[in-house]
């Protein structure tokens, strides 16, 4: 028993070290989720505006992609689907207003912004996570719907709260239709991850009633409550999802970003030390239960709070969820749009969000965070972009593995070569040998030393390169002449496990000649 207990404690304590194969500095983790929310519903982030060329288009979205990258995210989660709409061409719903300007109007024939941004995103070493909302079906009353969009056919799916529609998700039609939607981009795209928001049954609003009594009477699927009826049924899309998608591609990862709150503790004694509005009971979000039975490989609370929130302390949050974590990742939605707002005086301190990033580097049972939104990183929080860039994300980093989806690390890359040539520094590998479960390499990792410094995968400011694509060549044109170098390449999988390295090969610079 005692000697159960002891490795029980010893796993808390040494498993992540070993399972994300950093050092133990928190000061650059080598493995962490460092995304951002790129929105498309009203154009927030991108497209800039509806009708842009497709040039325009895909400018700006490798724009968005640089600065980002620049800043040190290693992941994109891009909304394509905003509202029973589609902004990638295998749909079965139609095109979104937001791309060209009218609901259904497709692009130029051959582009795809989906699949651009997939490819993009890999070259760059970002993953790409497809954000869907699954239950909004209009923003307004006055969109003009396409023919095909879903209330056209099925209007008795969907019912009206607050001037919009929405997919009632208590009609089991409903939920298989959301379901199918979802697994036409797995199934048809090269993501890496789907992704909800906090967008479930919809945020209360006063003097409005969700109109939902007739389904209720004709599926109670045995509920006499209508409140744990409606939290049964985002359950079964959650549940029959995670199934799904991780039956066509065990490698998706399936992830859902809530409101911060799952309940208040005065609601239950398991809840958070906090008074504000919950996932529970207002939204019909059962959270925390998601995470509980494995549904999900990541909860993403959207704790966009201050350190000094009265009613919903930052740290408070950050600790109920990674005390609540049962296994699974645990990732921070950062309030980066909130940076400077009146909401708040904290807002207006520089230094609020590269602390509650500090904060959370502080458990172990925490990975990441995710930053709302793009373009408030080069707007209202340019300053907290700059400290990512030139601190807290000064070096690269990986995603946390997931060893619950896979844990079979790629073998290493195969006859490593470097040569100095006038432009840079050619390296040249092949391919690995297929490991156990028959992946290759879906990325490599290039590792660059500098004479007389340690070799070493550990330390993140060695590497030079991430890229999420299956090219086998790099050329390393930031070296100096007539310095010496060390190279190390390793080989990803799907899912970012990383085999061991292979070399180093040594090279010397030649001095450039006058």
């Amino acid at each position: 028993m005692f000697k159960n207990f002891v490795y029980a404690l010893l796993s808390l304590i040494v498993l992540p070290y070993i399972l994300n194969a950093q050092p133990l500095s928190k000061i650059a983790p080598k493995r962490e989720f460092r995304g951002v929310w790129v929105a498309t519903v009203t154009n927030i982030d991108w497209p800039s505006k509806p009708g842009l060329s497709i040039d325009q288009q895909k400018q700006e979205l490798i724009g968005i992609l640089e600065r980002h990258k620049s800043q040190g995210m290693n992941a994109i989660v891009l909304q394509v689907r905003p509202a029973a709409d589609a902004f990638y061409a295998k749909s079965r719903e139609p095109w979104s207003q937001w791309l060209m300007g009218k609901q259904g109007l497709a692009p130029a024939p051959g582009y795809d912004p989906l699949a651009f941004a997939i490819k993009e995103a890999h070259f760059r070493g970002m993953e790409l996570h497809a954000w869907f909302n699954p239950y909004r079906a209009s923003m307004n009353s006055t969109t003009s719907l396409a023919e095909n969009h879903a209330y056209k056919k099925h209007p008795d799916w969907f019912f009206t709260y607050g001037g919009k529609k929405q997919f009632d998700p208590g009609i089991p039609d409903v939920r298989a239709y959301i379901v199918q939607v979802i697994l036409d981009v797995v199934k048809e795209y090269d993501v890496d991850g789907i992704h909800f928001d906090d967008y479930f049954y919809p945020y209360p609003i006063e003097g409005q009633r969700i109109d939902d009594g007739n389904t209720f009477y004709k599926n109670p699927n045995n509920f006499s409550d209508i409140k744990d009826w409606r939290r049964n049924n985002v359950d079964l899309l959650i549940k029959t999802l995670a199934d799904s998608i991780h039956h066509y591609k065990k490698w998706v990862k399936f992830g859902i970003s809530p409101f911060g709150i799952w309940r208040n503790k005065h609601e239950d004694p398991e809840g958070s030390a906090s008074s504000g509005l919950s996932n529970y009971a207002e939204l019909y979000a059962d959270s925390r239960k998601w995470v509980k039975e494995g549904w999900v490989d990541y909860i993403n609370p959207q704790i966009y709070f201050t350190f000094s929130r009265r009613v919903a302390p930052y740290a408070t949050l950050v600790d109920w969820w990674s005390n609540n974590s049962y296994g699974r990742h645990v990732y921070i939605g950062q309030g980066a749009y909130l940076v400077n707002s009146r909401a708040e005086a904290a807002w207006k301190n520089p230094s609020e969000i590269p602390n509650q990033i500090r904060y959370l580097r502080n458990s172990n049972r925490v990975q990441g965070s995710v930053f709302f939104s793009s373009k408030s990183m080069m707007t209202v929080a340019r300053a907290v972009g700059d400290s990512l860039k030139n601190d807290l994300y000064k070096y690269q980093a990986l995603p946390p593995q997931m060893p619950w989806l896979d844990e079979v690390s790629p073998n290493q890359p195969q006859a490593l070569t470097a040569d100095a040539l006038k432009d840079g520094v050619h390296l040249k590998w092949q391919q690995p040998l297929k490991a156990s479960d028959g992946e290759t390499a879906s990325g490599y990792v290039i590792y660059r030393f500098s004479e007389g410094e340690k070799i070493s995968v550990l330390d993140p400011k060695n590497i030079i390169k991430i890229s999420f694509e299956d090219y086998v060549s790099f050329i390393d044109t930031a070296v100096e002449s007539g310095k010496r170098y060390s190279y190390l390449v390793t080989a990803l999988d799907r899912l970012k496990n990383e085999s061991e390295p292979s070399g180093p090969v040594g090279v010397e610079v030649p001095l450039a000649k006058e």
